[in-house]
């Protein structure tokens, strides 16, 4: 009798690999007498290295052709970094499972080791991100700042041939690959509030899959999963992307839930800030909730007006 195959549709990033690397791990531990494959797939996002992202749009720019081959039965699963995939999923697909969260935190990687504080308005900083952005000028308006684009291992090489003095990059990127020796330090979210779902791995999967379903639910983490849904309810609910400064964290205590979130102009000058708390019966509630509180206060304007720009 032949093997159950699980085939994984996923990026062809050092980065992504990986992702889909530990999710067939997961798989053949919880199920050793399955076939797992990895089908890579390129997206928009990795044919356009030279534009910066909020000047391409955000709409499935490294998800739509992953996407695309998991409707027409090309793959079986698709694996993302969850703050990649819009909180809108395409007509027939869901989100699957997620594996347990790894550093949720932004992290500063500089040539000499300096941190964010000992850098100058002498120093270039290098981000990919309107939300690091803003956040950066917000903490200090002197600050230059550069857009990069590429891979790890690309960017760590541009500002090693000296395109910049630092970069501001994911933390569980570096560390999911080991290249913990690059980094500087962990920033504190007090100066920039992470994205949503940072340091999540999503698997996402077809509706009524039920074969796959079976697969999936055994290697879902339980608390990831009550913390993505909390956060991508936020996101959806103040239609937030990459184009725009905004960004959210949630900590879980026990049945408790506590969300950060903020949404900023592009220069840094308007940054509204709120907090909100809930239980875990009520996740996506309590991130519409800390949306509303935005909303209230501006935020749909702010937003408006950037991407008008």
């Amino acid at each position: 009798m032949a093997k159950h195959t699980i085939r994984i549709g996923t990026r062809g990033s050092q980065l992504a690999l990986y992702q889909a690397e530990l999710t067939k791990k997961n798989l053949l531990e919880n199920f050793p007498d399955i076939n797992v494959e990895i089908v890579v797939i390129q997206t928009k996002g990795d044919k356009i290295l030279d534009v910066a992202l909020s000047k391409i749009g955000d709409k499935g720019l490294f998800t739509k052709e992953i996407e695309n081959a998991l409707l027409d039965n090309k793959v079986d699963i698709a694996v993302h970094s969850l703050k990649d995939l819009p909180t809108k999923l395409p007509e027939g697909l869901k989100l699957g499972a997620v594996l347990e969260r790894a550093e949720f935190r932004d992290a500063l990687v500089s040539r000499d080791g300096r941190k964010l504080s000992e850098l100058t308005e002498k120093d270039v900083i290098a981000t990919s991100s309107l939300r690091r952005k803003a956040s950066l000028l917000r903490y200090r308006k002197n600050l230059q700042i550069v857009d990069i684009r590429g891979n790890v291992n690309t960017r760590l090489r541009k500002m090693e041939e000296g395109y910049c003095d630092a970069m501001i990059m994911a933390a569980a990127g570096l560390q999911r690959l080991g290249l913990d020796k690059y980094i500087t330090e962990i920033i504190n979210p007090e100066i920039i509030i992470p994205a949503v779902s940072q340091g999540i791995i999503a698997v996402e999967s077809r509706i009524n899959d039920t074969d796959t379903d079976g697969y999936l639910q055994a290697i879902n983490h339980t608390a990831t999963w009550n913390a993505g849904e909390a956060e991508r309810s936020f996101l959806r609910t103040i239609e937030g992307g990459c184009q725009v400064p905004v960004g959210c964290f949630s900590k879980i205590t026990g049945k408790h839930i506590f969300l950060t979130g903020f949404v900023a102009s592009m220069d840094g000058e308007i940054y509204l800030l709120e907090t909100q708390d809930g239980d875990i019966e009520n996740l996506k509630s309590a991130g519409e909730k800390l949306a509303e509180k935005l909303l209230a206060r501006g935020a749909a304007k702010i937003m408006e007006e950037i991407r008008n720009l």
